[in-house]
């Protein structure tokens, strides 16, 4: 039997993406959870959707603070610290958004200080590169963004409280994936963030990643202003 070649349907980089968030929209209705998000919560749970195609497990499990996206926004424009705990998301990150806006994105999981912290106090290296991010950084705004590591969290809570750093000037995203306190660690991230009024956005229980990480933050980004208009994706 010959096999016969086939092309795609669509071939257009930019007409797929459209295409897809398209699709996003209509199955979206379908879901009753839906109607609990406002606007912006929304295009972020698109993109996320867009990431993983998982609808459920997104709209069940993910957690915004009052404001969330709005204040993350802020912070962002007033040229924040993307401090994250791997490489990845900092690779994933789109460097048009971070020009644009003057976001330097700060990962000290591979320096040598890192290991070196790592090995005298017995932690991870996600935990000594996030404790020595917040000392070099701790007057300006920061944005935490974890997509694998739950240690991060912990650290990353406990040395702002220990350094005295004004809260008000931090926002999290949260998705780390896995098993061993990954759901632990969203719930203490959670709790901190509401018991201090910090704008969080967590995908609770063990769902997550680092590239819903970096899809969280270019939908913000993109919330903020569409470079590409109001029929073309912002693919940069």
């Amino acid at each position: 039997m010959e096999f016969k070649q086939e092309q795609p349907p669509i071939n257009i980089g930019a007409d797929i993406s459209v295409r897809s968030f398209e699709m996003i929209e209509e199955e979206l209705k379908e879901y009753p959870k839906s109607s609990e998000f406002n606007h912006e919560e929304i295009e972020v749970i698109s993109r996320l959707i867009h990431t993983s195609t998982c609808f459920d497990q997104v709209l069940n499990n993910i957690y915004f603070t009052p404001d969330a996206i709005p204040k993350l926004q802020k912070l962002l424009l007033d040229k924040a610290k993307i401090i994250v705990d791997v490489n990845m998301i900092k690779v994933g990150l789109s460097s048009f958004y971070l020009d644009t806006y003057g976001n330097e994105v700060v990962c000290y999981i591979n320096e040598p200080f890192t290991y070196e912290e790592a090995e005298k106090n017995k932690t991870t290296r996600s935990y000594a590169a996030v404790v020595e991010a917040i000392k070099r950084h701790k007057n300006e705004p920061m944005v935490f963004a974890c997509g694998n590591a739950p240690t991060f969290i912990y650290a990353a809570i406990n040395t702002l409280l220990d350094e005295g750093v004004d809260l008000s000037k931090v926002a999290f995203i949260l998705f780390p994936v896995g098993f061993v306190n990954v759901v632990e660690s969203k719930d203490y991230g959670k709790r901190f963030c509401e018991q201090f009024d910090i704008p969080c956005v967590v995908m609770e229980g063990r769902f997550g990643s680092s590239t819903m990480t970096v899809a969280t933050l270019h939908a913000t980004y993109k919330l903020i202003k569409d470079y590409d208009g109001d029929k073309k994706y912002n693919g940069k």
